[in-house]
C-alpha cells in the first residue's frame, strides 16, 4: 500500500522571513530617499501571503500592502515616505511584515523593520566620518601609550645585574683575595684565612654569577639604533 506523503505541520510565528533591506533611512532633503523598495524572498516550496503593518501608518503610503509571493520567487514593496517634518528627525519608526500559507489566516513568520527620518544626507555622511577619525585617533593614541608605557619597563629588567648578585660577586672576590690556610707570612689574622675548599667554593659561586650575567645582558642587534631612531 502506497504511503501518501504529508507536509509537515508549520509552528506559528515560526517560519523566518527573508526581508532586504531590514533598515529603511529616508533624508529630509533627498526626495530620492523618500521611495523605499523592501524585497520579500520566498525560498520555500509553497506560496505565501503577506501583509504589512505600520507602527505610524500616517507617515507612509505602502504600495500593495497586502499580497502574494509564488515559491522561490521575490516580490517588491515600495514605500513612500509622505511627513517629512522637522519634528520627525531621528524618530524611529516600525514596519512588520507577516507571512502566511494562502489557505490559512494565521502568522507563520514576521520581520520587522526598522524606518527613521533623517535631516541631510551629508550631515549624516559628516557625522560618520568625523566618528570613524575619533576612533581611530583614540585607537592610535591607545597604541601609542601602551608602547610607550611598556618600554622602561624592559629597559628596567635589562639594565644590568641586580644589587644581589654585585653583593655576592663581591664576597666571592674578597673570599679569593684572603690568604689560605697554613700561610704564616700573612698581616691578616687568623681567623680570616680560609681553607682551599672554601676558595674553591668561592671561585665556583663566582663563575656562575658571572654566567649568569652574560646570559641576561643585552646583546646588540645589527639595525636597533636605526629601529629607536624610527619609532621615536
Amino acid at each position: 500500500m502506497q504511503q501518501q506523503k504529508r507536509q509537515p505541520e508549520l509552528v506559528e510565528g515560526n517560519l523566518p522571513v527573508f526581508v532586504f533591506p531590514t533598515e529603511l533611512i529616508f533624508y529630509a532633503d533627498d526626495q530620492s530617499t523618500h521611495k523605499q523598495v523592501l524585497t520579500l524572498y520566498n525560498p520555500y516550496e509553497f506560496a505565501l501571503k503577506f501583509k504589512v503593518l505600520c507602527t505610524t501608518p500616517n507617515k507612509y503610503a505602502v504600495v500593495d500592502a497586502t499580497g502574494a509571493v509564488k515559491p522561490q520567487c521575490c516580490v517588491d514593496i515600495v514605500i513612500r515616505h509622505r511627513d517629512v517634518r522637522a519634528s520627525y528627525y531621528g524618530v524611529i519608526d516600525k514596519f512588520r511584515l507577516q507571512v502566511s500559507e494562502q489557505s490559512q489566516r494565521k502568522a507563520l513568520g514576521k520581520k520587522e523593520i526598522i524606518a527613521t527620518l533623517l535631516p541631510s544626507a551629508k550631515e549624516q555622511q559628516q557625522q560618520k566620518e568625523e566618528e570613524e577619525k575619533r576612533i581611530k585617533e583614540h585607537l592610535a593614541e591607545s597604541v601609542f601609550f601602551e608602547q610607550t608605557l611598556c618600554q622602561p619597563e624592559n629597559r628596567t629588567a635589562s639594565s644590568g645585574p641586580s644589587l644581589l648578585t654585585v653583593f655576592l660577586g663581591i664576597v666571592c672576590i674578597a673570599a679569593l683575595m684572603l690568604p689560605t690556610l697554613g700561610e704564616m707570612e700573612s698581616l691578616v689574622p687568623l681567623y680570616l684565612h680560609l681553607s682551599v675548599n672554601q676558595k674553591l667554593v668561592a671561585a665556583y659561586v663566582l663563575d656562575l654569577k658571572n654566567s649568569h650575567t652574560k646570559l641576561n645582558s643585552p646583546v646588540p642587534l645589527p639595525g636597533r639604533n636605526e629601529d629607536l631612531k624610527e619609532t621615536s
